[in-house]
């Protein structure tokens, strides 16, 4: 059972990255990105910890996930994916990373 009930985006990311889920990623063409320590990997490299959905305010239709994920070398952090028309993250090679809800 998750202990989080966040309200807002910002709020998740905060406290999160205070529990240690530092590293931002990002989800590229080829592989996923570390954007502070500049590693790459690949999705079977990571696992989806857990994952926190939000909707906008005032719009439903402005939808966003927070992913906690851990690499395999002991780097955690967060991916947020938006799902507006505006997103920039490669779904499919999200998709390919296991979800291991500890």
């Amino acid at each position: 059972m998750d202990k989080h009930n966040f309200d807002t985006l910002s709020e998740a990311i905060n406290t999160l990255t205070q529990e240690g889920y530092e590293e931002d990623f990002e989800a590229g063409d080829n592989c996923i990105k570390a954007l502070y320590s500049k590693k790459e990997y690949q999705p079977d490299a990571l696992k989806i910890v857990n994952s926190y959905r939000f909707e906008g305010m005032t719009n439903p239709e402005d939808q966003a996930t927070v992913f906690t994920i851990e690499a395999t070398d002991g780097t955690k952090g967060t991916m947020v994916m938006s799902y507006s028309a505006e997103h920039n993250q490669n779904e499919e090679l999200i998709k390919k990373i296991p979800f291991t809800k500890d």
